[in-house]
């Protein structure tokens, strides 16, 4: 009898063994499938450079191919209620960016910006920039206030999307400088450059990374940046402090996010993939050159800064009264 129950009892250890061996392996394998990379903006801004980066370190690591499907549409609300509605296994991330901690603040969203989403990394944070058109008669900031100021209501500003820094960059100028320049919105930074370029809006508030190229060959002009210090992309444009108008601060920050109940594990390889990108010299190199600090926090501090971020967008939402029409 005793030894039918020691060998039971072998039958079941070795069971056990193989079962955790199985899950061990298990989690050692992800990923085996291509990852789906969303963006809520249409192709061609700055995040989507983001997201390819992001997933080129990814493929060279793991050796699967990462598609970047940019979901534009509805204030970036289409794209993000995608990723909430995908399964949590990690094979559907999102690149967010400030939007997110500001729009519901304005408008009833389909998601809870916290509880919906577990945060895996943040990237960095990227200036603004003001830059018109070419045909704009104004170079500096005092030139475009005093412009703004003779035609009230004339001069538009393109926004990547109602309810984003973008838009709030405009709304804050406003008041901040006693002007009044009207909002034209769009389904990403990409359209948005298109027609400013073009000539059909006058202003853009853009992070650096969609607008160097533009400047440098002459087809935008940068008025100022929102930085500390000048950037050294573009060495010849000054901060808003040093043109007069401190107080206008607009920041973006980018990251990755998770459906809600993506497993700790995943998270933590696909937080850890994406720090060692952001400690490369050549990724820090490359950022710089585009106008973006590369910051990396993980899921928890990328988590508090969220939270942060919602309380401080809601306190200047109501205290401007901003309204998305």
């Amino acid at each position: 009898m005793q030894k039918r129950y020691t060998r039971v009892a072998s039958i079941l250890a070795a069971g056990a063994l193989t079962a955790l061996g199985g899950t061990a392996s298990a989690q050692q394998e992800y990923p085996s499938r291509p990852i789906r990379f969303i963006t809520p903006y249409a192709p061609g801004g700055s995040t989507s450079v983001l997201a390819r980066l992001v997933g080129q370190h990814f493929t060279e690591r793991w050796g699967q191919n990462v598609i970047v499907d940019n979901r534009p549409g509805g204030n970036t609300v289409i794209g993000t209620e995608t990723l909430a509605k995908a399964p949590p296994d990690g094979y559907t991330i999102m690149l967010v960016a400030s939007t997110h901690a500001i729009l519901s603040s304005l408008i009833k969203t389909p998601y809870d910006p916290i509880k919906d989403f577990v945060p895996v990394a943040g990237l960095g944070v990227s200036p603004q920039v003001l830059v018109v058109h070419p045909g704009v008669p104004a170079n500096t900031v005092q030139e475009f206030i005093a412009l703004a100021k003779a035609k009230p209501g004339q001069l538009n500003f393109a926004s990547s999307g109602a309810g984003g820094p973008t838009h709030l960059s405009g709304e804050l100028f406003n008041i901040i400088a006693g002007v009044k320049t009207q909002h034209i919105p769009y389904k990403g930074a990409g359209p948005a450059m298109v027609d400013l370029i073009g000539g059909h809006v006058q202003m853009f508030y853009s992070v650096p990374i969609n607008i160097i190229g533009h400047v440098k060959s002459g087809k935008l002009k940068a008025i100022a940046v929102t930085s500390e210090s000048r950037l050294k992309a573009l060495p010849q444009t000054p901060t808003f402090a040093e043109a007069g108008l401190p107080k206008f601060d607009v920041k973006t920050w980018t990251g990755v996010l998770a459906p809600a109940g993506t497993p700790r594990a995943i998270v933590d390889k696909l937080s850890g993939e994406i720090g060692a990108l952001l400690a490369m010299p050549e990724t820090v190199s490359k950022l710089d050159g585009l106008g973006m600090a590369a910051g990396y926090r993980n899921s928890q501090q990328f988590a508090d800064l969220i939270r942060s971020e919602i309380e401080r967008y809601r306190g200047v939402i109501k205290t401007a009264n901003i309204r998305i029409d």
